[in-house]
């Protein structure tokens, strides 16, 4: 028994050295030359030594040539690999391809105080591709490209094509647009210092409410961090240029609009550039191995706003004329229940009363304006408080907003309301009423709580229900309350998914999110919201979904998502 195997054991030594040995022959061999003859026609001197000392049998020895002529030929017929013709720069350190693409089902319903509605059920998709990573010497870049082209949204709706000209059939693709999300270079030479310009993702920490977590400002922005023992300060500012509007051009040129001054068409145009400045300071702290808090303080102010009368004529859409947020409803005017056609009384080029705006409240086009930022110096406090216990995660978060110059906001709202009423008949009648500023309508909060597996990170704007990051089985559920009166906050910067992107609305919004896989995502969300003051509209609500319902009594959205994150 132990001859028999010593024997198979040098057979299998024997084996494993003559193909290593012939497959190292033919690899070499085969790099000379293809068409040389095969070595294994060769009488191989290590088989006759073996077979004449009894350790092999003639068969045997035939056996093991033919497994290694075998072996031989297969290696040879396996094709060379070539080198990558991917290349990359030598001055990036990395690349990373991310993004999403999610699938929805959406049904938005917007109702007015006379009982009129708009029902909105549509599929919609949305994609998101980007590459990032780092440079060399603490320098890192991004790059993304997004479907939709408003800044607060990147749905696209199945089945819809703006194509011009006569119906081109089903099936359309013009609205299947591609924009850049996001392009941006950043340094981050030291641990506590990060500067960013570009398009960027929102250096701020804030929510929803004031905030589309759609939204990628433009400019630039600096974010200092500091850790002392379990709490970390940090401080984030941001420069970004709201709007490029910064031209100048002399009369006769055929630039400049002419309404609002006396030297007609031609009259020239000298305006700026609007910029929003961000400052904010906060605290982290790690209460507990499995409690932590967070909250800070921001400020926001505007510069280089200028109305669109006068000899400061700005184009459209006119962000230094007065906000107003009121409809082309008259309904608080009026003795009896009516209204009148249109939603915000848009009327390109042309002023909304006969001639020239008068008392410097109505906007050139745009007399219910429902964009201005003129008296916007709002103050924002986001926390929130998460607690980790027994594989769950439970946050308590939300935000507060005032704005301190909303009084004046207020005031000027009214004025302008009031101008508009005096110069515009409805039914042929002229209307003069006494409309009250609404003064104290300046702030705005947020409160809700979530729970969810405990292998996601949370915030107001992170976690399963925003698909920032999944794994397989983690679940999410959260509900929040929102309350946004008129003049408190910037109307075109919230999120336009909840109450429509309103002002003067409040209500509640509750998500519930599953991980079908690591990166697959299922969400459903719901929220309800009605108008909070019935003397005032609800301002800002010009986002291109459901905009000719101007004040929105009640309002509903229901969404289905399946989001798929890489």
């Amino acid at each position: 028994m132990r001859f028999k195997n010593a024997r198979w054991l040098a057979i299998q030594v024997v084996t494993i050295f003559l193909i290593a040995a012939m497959s190292a022959a033919t690899r070499g061999f085969c790099q000379d030359s293809t068409n040389a003859p095969a070595a294994s026609n060769a009488p191989d001197p290590l088989l006759d030594l073996l077979i004449q000392k009894g350790i092999l049998t003639q068969q045997e020895a035939e056996r093991v040539e033919a497994e290694a002529q075998s072996r031989r030929t297969n290696e040879t017929q396996i094709p060379q690999t070539q080198p990558s013709k991917w290349n990359i720069s030598k001055g990036i350190r990395n690349i990373e391809l991310f993004g999403n693409a999610r699938l929805r089902y959406e049904d938005r319903y917007a109702a007015d105080p006379a009982g009129n509605s708009i029902d909105l059920r549509r599929w919609r998709y949305a994609l998101q591709v980007g590459l990032r990573g780092d440079l060399f010497d603490q320098f890192y870049y991004g790059v993304r490209l997004d479907t939709g082209t408003s800044p607060r949204s990147d749905s696209v709706t199945f089945g819809t094509s703006a194509s011009s000209g006569p119906y081109q059939g089903p099936f359309g693709r013009s609205n299947d647009g591609v924009d850049v999300g996001e392009i941006y270079f950043g340094w981050h030479p030291w641990s506590w210092l990060d500067i960013t310009i570009g398009r960027m993702d929102n250096p701020l920490y804030t929510t929803p409410m004031v905030w589309s977590p759609n939204i990628t400002p433009e400019g630039f922005a600096e974010r200092f961090k500091y850790t002392f023992g379990q709490a970390q300060f940090f401080a984030n500012f941001g420069q970004f240029l709201y709007a490029d509007l910064a031209d100048s051009a002399s009369p006769g040129l055929g630039v400049g609009l002419p309404f609002g001054s006396s030297s007609g068409p031609g009259a020239g145009q000298y305006t700026d550039n609007i910029f929003m400045f961000a400052w904010q300071g906060g605290l982290k702290y790690q209460i507990t191995p499995g409690l932590s808090a967070k909250v800070a303080a921001s400020v926001y102010n505007y510069v280089g706003l200028q109305r669109s009368v006068g000899n400061t004529l700005a184009d459209s859409p006119y962000f230094g004329d007065p906000y107003v947020g009121e409809g082309a409803y008259y309904y608080y005017a009026r003795s009896t229940s009516g209204l009148a056609p249109g939603y915000s009384g848009y009327n390109p080029r042309q002023p909304f009363f006969g001639g020239s705006p008068s008392g410097g409240y109505s906007s050139l086009s745009y007399p219910f304006n429902q964009v201005g930022l003129n008296d916007l110096e709002v103050l924002e406090f986001p926390f929130e408080l998460n607690y980790k216990f027994d594989g769950l995660d439970a946050h308590l978060f939300g935000d507060f907003a005032y704005n301190l110059l909303g009084a004046q906001r207020a005031q000027d709202a009214a004025n302008a309301y009031k101008t508009i009423l005096a110069n515009f008949a409805v039914d042929n009648q002229s209307i003069a009423t006494n409309f009250p500023a609404q003064t104290r309508d300046v702030k705005a909060y947020q409160i809700g709580i979530g729970i969810g597996s405990d292998d996601v990170v949370y915030g107001p704007s992170q976690g399963l229900v925003y698909a920032t990051s999944a794994h397989r089985h983690d679940w999410e559920i959260r509900a929040y309350w929102q309350h946004t009166e008129q003049y408190a906050l910037d109307p075109n910067l919230p999120d336009v998914d909840f109450f429509e992107g309103a002002q003067n609305m409040e209500g509640i919004y509750v998500a519930v999110a599953y991980g079908l896989t690591d990166n697959l995502i299922a969400t459903f969300r719901y929220g309800h919201a009605s108008r909070i003051n019935n003397l005032l509209g609800t301002g800002g609500s010009d986002t291109g979904d459901i905009p000719q319902i101007n004040p929105i009594k009640n309002y509903n959205i229901y969404q289905m998502d399946l989001t798929l994150q890489f």
